[in-house]
């Protein structure tokens, strides 16, 4: 196929990307074939993925509507994936133009459309990294010159955590970040779970394998414990429609068809 212009040299465009399914689920268009074919595959064992996936990203701009209401005005966004569809530096910098937010992702696609989406916005910057290495997030030059670390900060781990495995040990790399920001922080973090998912959702999880970043399910109580120290705002960890719903009638009958868990907490 013809490389498109945000695509850079060297990825490969045979594969599907998690972070281009993601945008196409939430009706993003940097994406390509192998992506959206991976993704219909994935809506014939679970036809509502797409509003699962919107439901995480209207969960983010709850968040970060929030916090901007609250005076946070710098952001970290960890496994950011492709910043298109109102995410972070859209809903920020529209309440107060001098928030300022970094986005952080391993995908090299995710990053070239970032730089391109980002160009000529001072406030904003995208690191190509891991999440897994938060040493790495922390040292590098974006973040030093966008964050301060001796102010509030709100670290965003929406729909990333469970992209990390287990032996890259997810809890240490969320603690790590924790302790390198200030008191009256915020910390939100959103993760898919199998509590409650009928079989074949569970079934359609599988086929994240085909990816480079294949999704690890966990519990409510594991997801928890990356909160550790951090006292949860209400209402807790809860299925990510009811956290702070607009309108009442946006959480549904059946919340818990999420499929994953959110939450937001402050560092005292």
């Amino acid at each position: 196929m013809t490389r498109p212009s945000w695509a850079p040299d060297g990825i490969d465009l045979d594969r599907p990307s998690a972070s281009r399914v993601y945008d196409y689920f939430v009706g993003g268009m940097h994406n390509f074939e192998i992506d959206r074919q991976l993704a219909e595959q994935i809506e014939k064992f679970t036809p509502s993925v797409a509003e699962t996936m919107r439901a995480n990203r209207d969960l983010l701009r709850r968040c970060v509507r929030f916090l901007v209401d609250t005076g946070i005005d710098q952001f970290l966004d960890i496994g950011s994936g492709i910043p298109t569809v109102g995410n972070v530096h859209e809903v920020a910098q529209s309440r107060n133009p001098a928030a300022r937010v970094v986005y952080v992702d391993i995908d090299p696609v995710a990053v070239a459309h970032s730089e391109a989406i980002l160009a000529g916005n001072p406030g904003a910057a995208v690191v190509h990294a891991d999440a897994a290495d938060p040493a790495a997030i922390l040292s590098d030059p974006q973040v030093r010159k966008l964050i301060d670390l001796d102010r509030p900060v709100a670290v965003l781990f929406l729909g990333v955590l469970h992209f990390v495995p287990d032996e890259a040990d997810p809890a240490g790399c969320v603690a790590a970040l924790a302790d390198a920001v200030a008191p009256g922080s915020y910390l939100a973090i959103s993760h898919a779970t199998a509590d409650g998912q009928p079989a074949e959702v569970l079934e359609a999880q599988k086929l994240s394998g085909r990816t480079s970043t294949e999704i690890h399910l966990r519990s409510r109580d594991e997801i928890a414990r990356y909160f550790a120290g951090w006292p949860l705002l209400e209402p807790g960890l809860v299925h990510i429609p009811l956290w702070r719903p607009e309108q009442p009638g946006d959480v549904g009958e059946h919340p818990e068809r999420s499929g994953a868990y959110g939450g937001l907490a402050r560092k005292d």
